[in-house]
């Protein structure tokens, strides 16, 4: 892993001694792309797979409603809570 890593100059990144949410939000997105978008899925090029994971992170983001956002898309949701900030 370290190998490859050093391969792409990538950086590992690591939470802070005793703090087990410090990832926890890219763990739960990469959940969802993996069971909502490619579970049972081909792609037949980088090109299609690029394409189709930014329809569906627009989708995401803009169409599907999250029950522990208030059933509003994060977009929705971000634009009420900025309403109320300024």
């Amino acid at each position: 892993m370290d190998e490859a890593l050093q391969t792409f100059d990538i950086k590992r990144s690591l939470s802070m001694k005793g703090c087990p949410y410090y990832n926890a939000v890219a763990e739960a997105t990469f959940k969802i792309i993996k069971t909502e978008f490619i579970r049972g899925r081909h792609f037949t090029s980088l090109e299609e797979l690029s394409r189709e994971l930014q329809d569906y992170v627009h989708w995401f983001n803009h169409i599907r409603i999250h029950g522990t956002l208030g059933y509003l898309s994060p977009i929705e949701y971000k634009l009420e809570h900025l309403k109320k900030v300024v």
